[in-house]
């Protein structure tokens, strides 16, 4: 049984925190199943935007994980923020979640699928 969105969120954020970075809900989706979007800021200024992987990323053994893949990156954060709000209009159920991971690479954190 998969963990709703919520639940993910919560823990990714206490993921975040404990591994010294700083994390923050910016927009707050529907509770069971809303779709879950990162912004991952690093101290350089970097910005990139994971979102759900498409379903033939998805893993038969771990049914269960949310798998995520690299929609952007760059320095423009305008770039990226126009994207999320295309994904609200289509989908306005969507969580975004920025964090500033720290020391610990983003790809500790969620789980990074490459096409």
């Amino acid at each position: 049984m998969r963990v709703t969105s919520d639940l993910w969120v919560s823990a990714l954020l206490r993921r975040v925190f404990s591994a010294g970075g700083f994390a923050a809900v910016v927009k707050r989706g529907a509770t069971e199943a809303g779709a879950v979007f990162v912004l991952a800021r690093s101290r350089s200024g970097q910005i990139s935007l994971f979102g759900p992987a498409p379903q033939t990323s998805y893993d038969s053994a771990k049914p269960d994980d949310r798998f995520f893949s690299l929609l952007g990156a760059g320095n423009d954060p305008a770039a990226l923020d126009a994207r999320l709000e295309r994904e609200k209009k289509f989908d306005s159920d969507i969580w975004v979640v920025e964090i500033e991971a720290g020391a610990v690479p983003v790809e500790d954190l969620i789980s990074v699928k490459t096409p």
